[in-house]
């Protein structure tokens, strides 16, 4: 009988238990406002001048004698036409010089000259004899001798032993 009392109840459970609803439940948020922006954006224009007719003119020139590094150039533009050249010492030794023009009509062209090997100095270097040192000599090193410790060990109390005499 008290089974079916317990079958009875857990079936009215399960009746009134009733669906799980498939959405969460949220709060609802405001919604949302838009106003004017409190202050507009400025926008500020730079005024770049403009050449109509630019012009430059620059040269440098390297010449390092102990690493061997020769080389120059300069280059000049008028408007849009551009001129210039540069020379370099290859590896081989000989000199590159190479003229170039860019401008609207043509592009750029240029024309690469090589000139025989140059002359380059090269540094001196003075060889100094040094009187030899005679090496250290060194004995072979000491031998250490190693004993192997102990294995008893002292006990630090002993149970008394009682044995049983048969008769």
């Amino acid at each position: 009988m008290a089974f079916k009392l317990i079958a009875l109840a857990a079936f009215v459970a399960v009746a009134n238990a009733g669906l799980v609803p498939l959405t969460h439940v949220s709060y609802q948020t405001a919604p949302v406002a838009y106003a004017a922006p409190l202050a507009s954006a400025v926008v500020s224009k730079t005024v770049e001048d403009y050449d109509h007719h630019p012009q430059y003119s620059f040269n440098y020139g390297v010449s390092d004698s102990l690493s061997g590094d020769h080389k120059s150039q300069h280059e000049t533009r008028d408007g849009d036409k551009v001129t210039g050249s540069y020379s370099l010492i290859d590896a081989d030794g000989t000199k590159r010089t190479v003229d170039y023009v860019a401008d609207d009509v043509n592009g750029f062209n240029a024309v690469v000259r090589r000139e025989p090997a140059v002359a380059v100095a090269t540094p001196v270097v003075k060889t100094v004899a040094t009187a030899a040192v005679p090496a250290a000599t060194y004995g072979a090193a000491p031998a250490y001798a190693y004993q192997a410790a102990p294995v008893a060990h002292a006990t630090y109390f002993a149970q008394p032993h009682y044995s049983q005499i048969y008769v």
